[in-house]
């Protein structure tokens, strides 16, 4: 018996022939299996922390496979937590961060974005003010709905994301934990563009309509000037799904249910994945391909009359589901949408929410212009 090193074992040493085994390989009269080695995974390339916008929006392009999302109340000097937030954020991504204990970095990303309460204080009735309404299908307590504060951390290496948590947040003592929420996403499927999306616990590729270009994502993420210029809004739903009631639907009535085919995801009204649905298709006997309460029909943007919002989601096992993340330019890109949702949408009968906010992504930042400088002021 060969070890990992191509030696001979111990234990085939004291075994029945041991001694004969040995003296064959000393001598060289008989080839000694060896077992090669297990391939070196790549590292990921890593993503810059700092710049016009926050990493962990729209770069990396594909998101990480692993994120954990914590919700926070914070008691004390914001501009002086945010700074303190964006120190830790650039030891961690150089990897110098004590935390990692000698654990690569690698691609993490770390995005913070701060709640409606305190954006009213640092600039009263502007955007990012405005708190999510409630909608129907919530079951929410006070501690999961709204807060102060969202941390998001990416990464590759499942490792990383609560090192990075931790080291993000130690010492800072004016914050408190409302909630946190791991989630991990599958392999991509290539959609357009460069653009790909994963498939979520459901079976269906999540996230296909999607802003690309950066004259999309002008348009339908990054809020255009002043003060909040390169900041963004985020929406975090914590959705729990019944995935047993979904899975007992004949695979034609999910796909009714979605609106696309579930091995291509290609929209029921035809194409391949990348192309637009067609909500005017209709049938011989002259009804809609894709059915009045399909998600595609009820989420569309064209029919709500908002742009596209760049979703970055992760599905869930405990619990089960989906962890909702959006960005937007405006809150009514996601109003709007729900509320189009919330009137008839067929996926919406298998899931509830549990929680849920809406938070300034803050804009980029460097060592030498502090995380929320250009909002709350200098620490």
């Amino acid at each position: 018996m060969a070890n990992e090193t191509g030696g001979i074992s111990r234990r085939a040493l004291l075994g029945s022939g041991g001694l004969a085994a040995l003296g064959t390989a000393l001598v060289g009269c008989a080839p000694v299996d060896r077992v090669a080695p297990d391939p070196v995974a790549e590292e990921p390339r890593p993503v810059s922390p700092t710049g016009e916008h926050q990493a962990g929006i729209a770069r990396p392009a594909a998101a990480q496979p692993h994120m954990l999302l914590g919700v926070y109340d914070l008691d004390g000097d914001s501009a002086a937590v945010l700074a303190a937030l964006g120190d830790s954020i650039l030891s961690l991504t150089s990897g110098e961060h004590p935390v990692l204990a000698g654990i690569a970095p690698g691609d993490l990303t770390v995005t913070v974005g701060v709640g409606p309460r305190l954006v009213q204080q640092a600039r009263a009735g502007g955007v990012g003010t405005e708190p999510l309404p409630a909608y129907p299908r919530e079951e929410i307590d006070e501690r999961h709905r709204g807060g102060d504060l969202v941390i998001q951390v990416c990464a590759s290496d499942p490792l990383v994301p609560p090192l990075a948590l931790a080291g993000v947040i130690d010492g800072v003592t004016a914050l408190s934990e409302r909630w946190r929420q791991r989630g991990a996403r599958g392999p991509s499927v290539a959609v357009r563009g460069g653009h790909s999306a994963p498939r979520n616990v459901l079976g269906f590729v999540d996230g296909i309509a999607a802003p690309v270009s950066e004259e999309e994502l002008a348009q339908s993420v990054w809020i255009g000037d002043g003060p909040l210029a390169s900041a963004s809004i985020l929406v975090v739903r914590r959705m729990e799904i019944d995935l047993a009631a979904f899975r007992r639907l004949s695979i034609d009535a999910q796909e009714r249910v979605v609106g696309r085919e579930r091995a291509s995801s290609a929209p029921l009204s035809g194409g391949s994945i990348g192309d637009d649905v067609d909500l005017q298709a209709k049938s011989p006997e002259g009804a809609y391909v894709i059915p009045v309460d399909a998600h595609v029909r009820r989420a569309h943007p064209r029919p709500a009359g908002v742009p596209l919002m760049l979703r970055r989601s992760y599905s869930m096992d405990e619990p089960l589901g989906l962890l909702f993340v959006s960005y937007q330019a405006e809150l009514r890109t996601f109003t709007q949408t729900m509320e189009r949702m919330s009137e008839s949408d067929a996926l919406l009968d298998f899931t509830r929410t549990t929680a849920t906010g809406a938070f300034l992504a803050l804009p980029g930042f460097d060592a030498q212009h502090p995380l929320g400088s250009t909002i709350f002021g200098r620490a």
